[in-house]
């Protein structure tokens, strides 16, 4: 008889260009009911994340095309996923570059898988009783408001509906760009030089990466977002919004 494995939706992702290990992490993790992506390069995680959104990212520091800790600054800054460095570094030096990049947690090769899994139980605990990106009011005191409403102090950006959404610095500074002037298309070049991106590959696959994961926590509490593309041209906010 088929043992079934318990399932949840807590997505995984593994960056590790060794083959044969990051395998073997995808299986033991998948027994343990998460639900698994695993991906070679830095390449591949940025087109993963620009995909769909993931709760931990487990990154090797010796990647072949870029280096695992401009990845953890990257998901540091433009996420809400936690991270995990794997690798073989082992030195107090590199240790304190990983958690100076952004990692939660750093393991050194070779760890026990079980470790590895307790790891990501712990990191997925601590999103569970810190406060979630999105917060509703009470629906009885729930105010209707005519316009989204931007609020930088608080970094949140509020529907109409008074729902409030948390924000990163960088979906911060893209909807201050995005809201000024309004009902106006802001241009991607400028986008990416006022967001610190290059005006590359790599650069625009930041700023799409950005525009999806808040286009999805508004989607998680609206059924359409306001944030639309200009093919060719970049983006613009279609709906009434106030910043204060």
């Amino acid at each position: 008889m088929t043992q079934d494995i318990p399932q949840n939706n807590n997505q995984i992702i593994i960056v590790e260009d060794d083959k044969p290990l990051r395998n073997s992490v995808v299986k033991y993790l998948t027994l343990d009911g998460y639900q698994v992506t695993g991906v070679g390069s830095a390449h591949e995680f940025y087109q993963q994340i620009f995909a769909k959104p993931y709760d931990v990212a487990i990154l090797d520091v010796g990647l072949p095309d870029q280096s695992g800790l401009t990845l953890a600054e990257y998901v540091r800054k433009n996420t809400d996923m936690r991270i995990i460095m794997f690798t073989a570094r082992a030195s107090i030096d590199d240790q304190l570059a990983g958690h100076q990049a952004g990692a939660d947690i750093y393991l050194v090769k070779p760890v026990d898988f079980r470790q590895l899994s307790a790891a990501i139980a712990t990191l997925l605990s601590r999103i569970a009783t810190s406060a979630p990106f999105v917060t509703e009011t009470s629906p009885a005191t729930a105010p209707v408001l005519e316009a989204w409403r931007l609020i930088p102090l608080q970094w949140t950006l509020q529907t109409p509906l008074g729902v409030c959404i948390k924000l990163t610095t960088k979906e911060l500074d893209f909807m201050n760009l995005l809201v000024s002037p309004q009902k106006a298309v802001v241009a991607r070049l400028e986008l990416l030089k006022k967001l610190g991106y290059f005006n590359n590959e790599s650069g625009n696959h930041s700023l799409q990466s950005l525009v999806n994961r808040l286009r999805y926590k508004i989607q998680s509490c609206c059924s359409l977002s306001p944030i639309q593309t200009s093919h060719s041209v970049g983006y613009i906010f279609i709906d009434e919004i106030t910043i204060e």
